[in-house]
């Protein structure tokens, strides 16, 4: 009882895992407590995108990453029943986060990698089967009290308890928090299959049909697997659906038997819409879908997830290292929470387009997305921001966030020597970087150089193809440099999220570290004059 852990997080799955990682990675003492006696063998979450591929690899599983995801090799579209498309996105090349736009994966090779991954770090202890139950607040640390397979009831103490314990969570409960619910339900079966035979397959490998007779969803499941999802109909019971053999029926037209094909997994899914309103208070804060859920139409569920991860642990670590206010944590649920938000009511809006029963409501819709082209921006709901409305974003003297300011940062290859790679893996797990058109520490001023020693920022000189010296990081494919000198900048401050606090030309450099010192330090936004 005398051990105050730093952290607690309750639930291993992704997101659980991803904490563990990124915070035990900074030298907190991480414990976990997850309810299961062993991981979950069947698939659930089959995608992640760009961004998602750039924080899992910054949580030190890159390599191991690229071996069991396959990106998408042309594009996703949407068909109407007659087999015209309705829309069809460009899922090809890589994205702004240098890895793949999407990547397709099995969720249990997923846990079992970021699992191996926690094992190698030395402050993360796991609890396989211990099921908190119960949760009691002191003034500087939390006690949860757990039971297990060969434990009747263990009190574990920490400075901070995270609910990363899905819908159900037990974390949330003790939360004076409430939900905010669309009330958008629908039931879908969900069939994974491990094909026994190599037949290639004709046509997108991502697509959905949006057939009133039954809406279906055909999409990869990862290396060597298949998906497909039927929503289910009025007159079907969820019984009648959750059976194998129905899965084997309405999967039948599509040439899948048991004879070249195994069912890994069926069940039915209630796609649910729905957000906590808080996802900190106090000592205890909520991630994954222990604060949200949502359809899974925009396949954001997971990825979601893990960028609740990527943004509490940067923050989190401040306060633990008692470097910012415990207040900085509020930013956590401004920022998530705004962000969250969009991408549930774009998976609902995508939902409502999909989910259409009556026939002639079906060929209104067809006929709109047909005249529009099948082009997304024509005919889909607009997406949400890439990057924060708010929060620890660089501001102007009135408060506002200045020109591009919260945008997603981007990364790409350069060179350092003879080595060329993605940027991230040049450095030196996350953190606050400074890229800069050429400059170096020591070409800023002094208060500059102290406030990067503050907040440990890592200055990362850029330079051209053919201009390249020293310790310059060279910009091998122009993916930084030109747009940077097109806005007449100079450097780009960007947080261990990947988001950009802000940019600043050759005179702003000293505004911009003082705006991160003064938001960091106090935990509110400030306007920087001078």
């Amino acid at each position: 009882m005398s051990t105050v852990h730093d952290v607690a997080i309750v639930g291993f799955g992704p997101v659980g895992q991803m904490l563990a990682l990124l915070l035990g990675r900074q030298g907190h003492d991480v414990v976990v407590l997850e309810r299961q006696p062993a991981p979950y063998p069947r698939p659930r979450a089959v995608v992640f995108d760009s961004e998602v591929g750039r924080l899992l690899q910054s949580a030190g599983i890159a390599d191991r990453l690229r071996d069991i995801s396959a990106p998408v090799p042309d594009h996703y579209e949407w068909r109407n029943a007659a087999g015209e498309a309705l829309v069809r996105i460009d899922w090809s090349g890589p994205g702004p986060g240098g890895w793949p736009v999407v990547s397709f994966f099995t969720q249990p090779q997923l846990e079992e990698v970021l699992a191996a991954a926690v094992t190698e770090v030395d402050t993360v202890r796991v609890h396989r089967g211990a099921e908190v139950r119960q949760l009691v607040n002191h003034p500087d640390h939390v006690e949860l009290t757990w039971s297990g397979p060969t434990v009747k009831a263990h009190t574990t103490r920490a400075r901070y308890v995270i609910g990363a314990d899905g819908a159900n969570s037990f974390v949330r409960q003790h939360m004076r928090t409430r939900t905010e619910d669309l009330g958008f339900f629908f039931d879908w079966l969900i069939c994974d299959l491990v094909p026994k035979d190599d037949e290639p397959w004709t046509g997108p490998m991502n697509w959905q049909l949006c057939d009133p007779a039954r809406p279906t969803t055909l999409v990869s499941g990862g290396p060597g697997r298949r998906r497909w999802e039927f929503m289910r109909l009025p007159g079907e019971t969820v019984e009648e659906l959750n059976t194998p053999e129905t899965a084997w029926r309405l999967l039948e037209p599509w040439g899948r038997t048991p004879e070249n094909s195994t069912l890994e997994r069926h069940v039915v899914y209630t796609f649910q819409a729905r957000w906590a309103e808080q996802w900190n208070e106090g000592r205890l804060l909520l991630a994954g879908d222990a604060a949200h859920l949502m359809p899974p139409f925009a396949g954001q569920g997971m990825c979601s997830g893990i960028r609740d991860a990527a943004n509490l642990a940067w923050k989190l670590d401040l306060v633990l290292r008692d470097r910012a206010p415990e207040a900085l944590l509020d930013s956590y649920t401004e920022e998530r929470r705004a962000h969250l938000q969009h991408a549930i009511h774009m998976s609902v809006e995508l939902g409502k387009i999909i989910c259409v029963l009556d026939p002639e409501l079906a060929a209104e819709r067809d006929a709109r997305m047909i005249a529009g082209g099948a082009d997304p921006a024509v005919v889909m709901p607009e997406p949400p921001p890439s990057g924060l409305s708010g929060g620890i974003v660089h501001r102007d003297a009135a408060g506002a966030p200045s020109p591009g300011a919260g945008e997603l940062g981007e990364q790409h290859p350069v060179r350092r020597g003879a080595d060329e790679r993605l940027l991230d893996e040049l450095l030196d797990g996350p953190g606050f970087t400074l890229l800069t058109d050429g400059l170096s520490a020591t070409d800023l001023s002094d208060p500059a150089r102290e406030l990067l020693a503050r907040w440990d920022v890592r200055v990362v000189p850029l330079s051209s193809p053919g201009s390249d010296d020293g310790d310059r990081y060279v910009d091998v494919h122009g993916g930084y440099l030109p747009a940077m000198r097109a806005a007449g900048q100079v450097a780009m401050l960007v947080r261990p999220d990947f988001y950009l606090f802000g940019r600043a030309d050759r005179d702003g450099v000293d505004r911009l570290l003082g705006d991160l010192d003064a938001q960091l330090s106090t935990a509110a936004p400030a306007g920087i004059t001078g």
